[in-house]
C-alpha cells in the first residue's frame, strides 16, 4: 500500500483540492482498522476533526499558517497536553492529566497541525521494545512476531501505516531511531536543544542523566517529510560549509551478518567515502563531562568529515517472544553515541534482513547541521525510491 506524502497532502490542502476534514477521517480509519497494532493510548477524534474543520475554514478565508495546517500529527505520550492525559504507559500516571501543553506541541499547534491522539510507548521511555506499557505492548504493523522498537514504538507504526502523517517523540539513546528501522519509516532526532523536550512530563521528577542525553524526535514517512514538519514548526538552519561535504564511513560498527551485508549494498549508492571510527565508547549515562564532551566533538570527529554513515540497529529485528523479560532486547549500541554528543541523527529505511523486516540506515552529522544531515537523507532515499516513502506496509 502506497501511502500519501505529507507534502502531497499538504499542497493539495493548500490548493483547495483535499478537505483536512477527509484527511483526519481517513486517518481515523485506518487506526479503527488496526486496533491490535495498539499504536495509541489516547485517541482525540473529537477533537481532531473540529480542529480539521477550522482549518478548512480558515485556508478558505485565505489564512494559511504552513505545510503543517490540517495536517494530522500524533504526540507521543511523553509529552505534556493540555487537558489531556499524559502517561508515559506508566501505570502511576494513567490518570495524569497536565494543565499546559509542552512547548513543542504548542509549536506545532501554532503551525495548524492537527493533534490526533497520544502514541503508545515503552514505559517511562526505559526499554527498546515497546513491549512494556500500563496500556498493552505496541504490535509491529509488518508482522506481530516481532517488536515495533522503543521507545517510541507507537508513533512508528502509526506513521507506518498512515494513521498519521508525522509523530512528535523523544530519543534518549535511540527511542526515536530504532523503532523506525524496525517499522520502516524515518525517525529524526536534531542537535541537542534543536526541539525544545519543556514539557515532558512536567513537573514530575527525572533523572539529570535523562534529560542530558534526551532529545525531541521526529517520525515521518521519509527525509523530505521530516524537512517539512522541521521548517514549518520548529527553527532550523543550515551550517555553512566550504567545499566538503565529506560522507564518512563508520567502520567500528556492531552488527551481524545480515545488517552488515544489507548496509554494504546501500553505502554503494554513496559513491566515495572516507573511513572513520565513531566514539562508541562513550561515558554514557555518566554525564558529568557532557558540555565539554559536545564542545570538542566537531573538531575531533568531524575533522575530516561532515557526516557519518552506519547501520541503526546492531541486529534484525528481534522476535516479541526473544524480547518478552528483556526491554532492552534491541541495542542502542550504534545510536548512543549520537545523544551523548548532541549530533543530528536520522535512520531511514535501507532494505530488508532475511525475515522480511525493515533495516535501517543512519546518517550523523556534527552539531548544528541539522538541515544537512536531512539533506543527505533525502538524496539518498531520492536513489531508492522502493524505500523513499517507508516500508510498504501491507
Amino acid at each position: 500500500m502506497t501511502l500519501p506524502t505529507l507534502t502531497e497532502t499538504s499542497t493539495q490542502i493548500r490548493a483547495g483540492a483535499l478537505s483536512p476534514v477527509d484527511v483526519v477521517n481517513e486517518c481515523l480509519k485506518r487506526i479503527a482498522a488496526h486496533p491490535s497494532l495498539n499504536a495509541f493510548i489516547t485517541l482525540l477524534e473529537d477533537d481532531a476533526l473540529a480542529a480539521a474543520r477550522d482549518a478548512e475554514r480558515e485556508i478558505k478565508a485565505g489564512r494559511w499558517l504552513g505545510a503543517l495546517h490540517g495536517i494530522p500529527i500524533a504526540i507521543k505520550d511523553f509529552y505534556d497536553t493540555a487537558g489531556i492525559k499524559t502517561t508515559a504507559a506508566f501505570k502511576p500516571f494513567a490518570s495524569r492529566v497536565p494543565e499546559k501543553d509542552a512547548v513543542a506541541v504548542t509549536q506545532l499547534k501554532r503551525a495548524g497541525a492537527i493533534i490526533i491522539g497520544k502514541t503508545n510507548m515503552h514505559e517511562l521511555g526505559m526499554g527498546t521494545t515497546s513491549l512494556v506499557s500500563a496500556f498493552g505492548p505496541v504490535q509491529n504493523p509488518l508482522n506481530p512476531d516481532y517488536i515495533a522498537g522503543g521507545s517510541s514504538g507507537g508513533s512508528a507504526a502509526a506513521v507506518a501505516t498512515g494513521m498519521c502523517f508525522a509523530a512528535l517523540d523523544t530519543d534518549a539513546v535511540g527511542s526515536c531511531r530504532l523503532p523506525a528501522a524496525c517499522c520502516g519509516v524515518t525517525g529524526f532526532k536534531g542537535t541537542y536543544g534543536l526541539i525544545s523536550t519543556q514539557g515532558i512530563l512536567g513537573g514530575e521528577k527525572a533523572d539529570p542523566a535523562i534529560i542530558a542525553l534526551a532529545h525531541a524526535g521526529i517520525t515521518t514517512r521519509s527525509a523530505a517529510d521530516t524537512q517539512l514538519v522541521l521548517e514549518s514548526a520548529f527553527p532550523l538552519s543550515r551550517r555553512e560549509r566550504g567545499s566538503g561535504g565529506e560522507v564518512g564511513l563508520v567502520t567500528n560498527f556492531k552488527a551481524t551478518k545480515p545488517v552488515r551485508a544489507a548496509f554494504e549494498a546501500a553505502i554503494k549508492r554513496f559513491g566515495k567515502l572516507v573511513e572513520v571510527t565513531a566514539p562508541f565508547q562513550n561515558p554514557g549515562f555518566d554525564v558529568r563531562d557532557i558540555e565539554s564532551d559536545r564542545g570538542t566533538i566537531a573538531a575531533t570527529l568531524f575533522k575530516d568529515v561532515d557526516f557519518l554513515i552506519l547501520p541503526t540497529t546492531t541486529q534484525m529485528t528481534p522476535t516479541v517472544k526473544d524480547s518478552t523479560g528483556n526491554p532492552l532486547a534491541l541495542s542502542a549500541e550504534n545510536t548512543m553515541f549520537a545523544n551523548y554528543y548532541g549530533l543530528p541523527a536520522i535512520s531511514v529505511p535501507m532494505g530488508s534482513d532475511s525475515n522480511g523486516m525493515p533495516l535501517g540506515l543512519q546518517i550523523a552529522g556534527r552539531p548544528g547541521d541539522d538541515a544537512g544531515v536531512i539533506e543527505v537523507a533525502r538524496q539518498y532515499q531520492e536513489t531508492t525510491p522502493e524505500f523513499s516513502g517507508g516500508h510498504r506496509f501491507p
